[in-house]
């Protein structure tokens, strides 16, 4: 069993996943609902979340994400960049490099894999179970 610490500011509360997310201005369910844990170390903005196993999840939207075990990624205000560990499908399977969400108010969510493209950020609002994958 993986056990992993949670990486943050001295006096500061540990927080949910989806909690942490919020305050950096990105949408909760952004990872599955059923992850391990996660790693946050504040002072480098690295975020490291771990899984059971490859997963994917078909958001409203049609979209569908699939992550690997581990997923880490930069995260700073309204964005997950340098992201390794996590593929949408657009006719294949493609890296996705970036998440980002433009402003507090947008309704959007923006996705760079190869290309950039917005997504309707509600579909991301709440975590999701993701279902068990073969690979990556």
């Amino acid at each position: 069993m993986l056990t992993c610490m949670l990486l943050l500011s001295v006096g500061k509360p540990l927080k949910s996943l989806p909690d942490l997310l919020r305050e950096y201005n990105l949408p909760p369910g952004l990872f599955p609902r059923n992850i391990t844990c996660y790693e946050f170390d504040e002072t480098k903005a690295k975020l490291i979340v771990y899984l059971p196993s490859v997963c994917e999840i078909s958001f409203n939207d049609s979209s569908v994400i699939r992550y690997a075990t581990r997923v880490k990624a930069i995260l700073v205000r309204g964005k997950l960049t340098v992201i390794e560990g996590m593929k949408t499908k657009v006719l294949v399977w493609v890296k996705v490099t970036s998440v980002a969400v433009e402003g507090f108010k947008s309704d959007k969510v923006w996705f760079t894999a190869g290309v950039k493209k917005s997504r309707p950020k509600i579909a991301y609002d709440v975590p999701q179970t993701a279902i068990r994958v073969e690979e990556f």
